[in-house]
């Protein structure tokens, strides 16, 4: 059995970590804790809980998590986990990183876009970026996960296939994200935050988002050159849930017989559908359906949809996950079941 330690339990992406492994075949949790003012039963903090989870909630221990868990899900926000993990993994535990504090290969990158300094840049190089549709040989290695944000999940995962083969120009690439509110990280009742989108839509940090150089970083990885997108995330008044839609130019095809005037959704389908056929998360739609939150609130997938415009000139990419779930805490436990040889899917069906 997986002894699990929870730090940051009682954020968003905590609750959903334990919510998923108290169903976790493999896993027990053992140790769970927050800041918080004072120790104090989980069940008491979280009502549904009752009769789930009798654990307190500590205040962060070191010494208490490298004696009870073998494996360590960090649920802090950015640039905290970085004064937790190097003691860590100095005391051999897995460590699995839901912040963005280990996501850059260029400390520079993150010190630009998160305003702070990098306190650990020698585990930066041992840190696996953790998404398992295109880095699972890598995590199986890994005792160390930088877990994707979650714009970026499903931004990476509707461009690879393109970007891989070829099949886009790279120029101006146009994503478009809706997320429900819950990515902004739990709020006071009383935070001003509410009053903005209470029965309102809103668009913000326009291009200037610190998800965009995540995303940029993994897209030059798969077109083999340096890729910048125009991203433009946008806030519903909803709690959870993902909505992409990506605007890319039709490229000439490489490595692949089809023409270009004749290249049409069903053979793109068709080329995602290979592309992730060992991505049990990933489901690609049928030619004119499209994902809906709805399909995939609460679940560990991502549903994407492609189609060709009408002129042949673009190619337009929908996708949609759970923030919180292929976001954050089920993308976790799905890199958790990787390195420990389990089958992907445990614990997320």
């Amino acid at each position: 059995m997986i002894r699990a330690a929870i730090v940051g339990a009682t954020g968003y992406a905590g609750e959903e970590l334990i919510k998923i492994l108290l169903k976790h075949p493999e896993v027990k949790i053992t140790y769970i804790c927050a800041k918080i003012d004072k120790p104090q039963k989980f069940l008491d903090i979280f009502p549904w809980a009752k009769g789930k989870c009798d654990l307190l909630c500590d205040n962060i221990d070191l010494k208490a998590i490298e004696n009870k868990a073998d494996i360590v899900f960090l649920a802090l926000p950015h640039k905290t986990s970085m004064d937790f993990a190097p003691p860590l993994l100095k005391a051999g535990k897995v460590v699995i990183d839901l912040s963005a504090d280990y996501r850059f290969e260029d400390t520079d990158v993150y010190q630009k876009w998160y305003q702070a300094e990098h306190k650990d840049k020698e585990n930066i190089k041992n840190a696996v970026y953790g998404l398992p549709e295109i880095y699972k040989e890598r995590i199986k290695k890994s005792k160390f996960i930088a877990n994707p944000g979650c714009y970026p999940t499903a931004a990476i995962l509707s461009l690879a296939p393109l970007l891989k083969n070829r099949l886009c120009e790279t120029d101006v690439i146009i994503v478009d994200t809706k997320s429900g509110y819950s990515g902004a990280g739990r709020k006071s009742p009383n935070d001003p935050f509410w009053q903005g989108i209470k029965d309102n839509f809103k668009a913000y940090k326009v291009d200037l988002h610190q998800h965009s150089p995540e995303i940029n970083q993994e897209l030059s990885k798969q077109a083999g050159k340096d890729i910048k997108i125009i991203f433009v995330p946008h806030l519903l008044p909803i709690e959870r849930g993902i909505l992409e839609t990506i605007y890319v130019k039709m490229g000439a095809p490489v490595h692949q017989s089809t023409s270009l005037p004749t290249l049409g959704g069903q053979q793109l389908i068709d080329l995602y559908k290979k592309f992730y056929k060992d991505a049990p998360f990933v489901r690609i739609k049928k030619e004119g359906e499209f994902p809906q939150l709805k399909d995939v609130q609460h679940t560990n997938f991502c549903d994407i949809a492609v189609k060709v415009s009408e002129d042949k000139k673009f190619i337009i990419i929908i996708a949609a996950i759970d923030n919180l779930i292929k976001g954050a805490a089920g993308q976790a436990v799905q890199n958790m079941n990787i390195i420990y040889g389990l089958k992907e899917t445990e614990g997320l069906l």
